[in-house]
């Protein structure tokens, strides 16, 4: 299957100017890195070659590394991490326009090595960051959601932001998801007013319902290190918040179920739900970039069924293609067949494991082998 999606003669003239906006290769490379040895080997078959890299994030974790290399201004904060302990997190900024990442404050990145916290992980450190924007002064404020260790509806990022959620004896909830089932009130008046005059955009991957069968908990609980037992009391939670909030219209709509359901505390608060990939592909100016391109280089670690579905690589495609600039991709690994390659509008995949079949080794030397994937591109469309 790789190697039919590889096969075949270029139909194209030799390209000139080259745009990588690639994902990270998670567990192996940046999204900059990508950028930077995929350009290495290129130059090594074309030297005076005109690259450009920018790049790219669906929302998840990398976002504000993609923003950073961008152009945009990384600011560094203490927050609170999933289990409350102190961390340091950044978010970006430029010219009023805030690229926060929910996953630098309570994503399972926060979290030791083998350590989950399904039921206690809190949102509280992501809503510390989203106040921490708006004191620089963000008049904008992208989002992006995902990678999170949390599955708490994100009342903790709205008890960051004044909101109070007290149990029947009039204490605050405890952090995490499964404590909300004790949620007798839940108070919003003492929400950051700023919140109502800037334009609060939740980037995210995913557009699952807040609770049930396609939910938060059910989906992506397991991920997270809850048992069967430990989705059920977590959806069942995530429901009682609903119900206490009177939000079940709010609840049910695409993009609520987000990173563990703090997406539908973002919708709560005025957020508008866009496709992460799209959001970004505008704020990193991938237009006027691809203007200058006539063959794009995307990619991530894995190009699968996922990617299809909102993924960086995806976008990246689509966008290129209503260009009509020709898409080829390199990843670790390559799950795909070459027809949907085609219908997604990747013209060609390279993969990793083409170059290194051990899977262990790509993972391990993923920058060198890159490098040698991407001289394989330059042979294939720049000579």
């Amino acid at each position: 299957m790789a190697d039919a999606a590889r096969s075949g003669t270029r139909t194209t003239p030799s390209a000139q100017r080259v745009l990588v906006a690639a994902d990270k290769f998670k567990g192996s490379l940046t999204a900059v890195e990508v950028a930077e040895r995929v350009i290495a080997g290129l130059r090594r078959v074309r030297p005076d070659l005109r690259a450009e890299a920018l790049p790219v994030a669906d929302g998840g974790d990398g976002t504000v590394a993609a923003a950073v290399a961008a152009g945009f201004e990384r600011h560094e904060v203490r927050v609170s991490g999933p289990l409350g302990d102190e961390v340091t997190a950044a978010y970006a900024l430029r010219d009023g326009t805030a690229v926060v990442e929910m996953a630098e404050a309570s994503g399972l990145q926060r979290l030791s090595e083998g350590v989950f916290a399904p039921l206690t992980a809190s949102t509280y450190g992501s809503g510390e960051l989203l106040r921490a924007a708006l004191d620089a002064g963000a008049r904008s404020i992208v989002f992006g959601v995902g990678g999170s260790a949390t599955t708490d509806g994100g009342a903790g990022m709205l008890a960051a932001l004044g909101a109070r959620f007290l149990t029947a004896s009039g204490e605050p909830v405890r952090p995490g998801g499964a404590a909300l089932a004790e949620l007798a009130t839940a108070d919003l008046s003492g929400l950051d007013p700023r919140l109502r005059s800037v334009e609060f955009v939740l980037a995210s991957d995913v557009d699952n319902p807040l609770t049930g069968p396609k939910g938060a908990a059910a989906v992506y609980g397991p991920q997270k290190g809850a048992s069967p037992e430990d989705v059920e009391r977590l959806d069942a939670a995530l429901a009682h918040l609903v119900k206490v909030l009177d939000a079940s219209a709010l609840a049910a709509l695409p993009g609520a179920g987000a990173a563990g359901g703090i997406g539908f505390a973002a919708l709560l608060v005025g957020a508008r739900f866009r496709p992460g990939i799209e959001v970004m592909l505008d704020v990193l100016g991938f237009a006027s970039a691809l203007e200058r391109a006539d063959l794009v280089i995307t990619g991530e670690g894995s190009l699968d069924e996922q990617t299809l579905h909102g993924k960086a690589p995806a976008g990246v495609a689509a966008a290129a293609r209503a260009a009509g600039k020709d898409v080829v991709a390199v990843c670790g690994r390559l799950a795909l067949a070459p027809e949907v390659l085609g219908r997604a509008g990747i013209r060609r995949a390279y993969a990793l494991t083409d170059v290194e079949p051990d899977v262990a080794k790509c993972i391990a030397d993923a920058g060198p082998i890159l490098e040698r994937t991407a001289e394989r591109i330059a042979r294939d469309y720049l000579t």
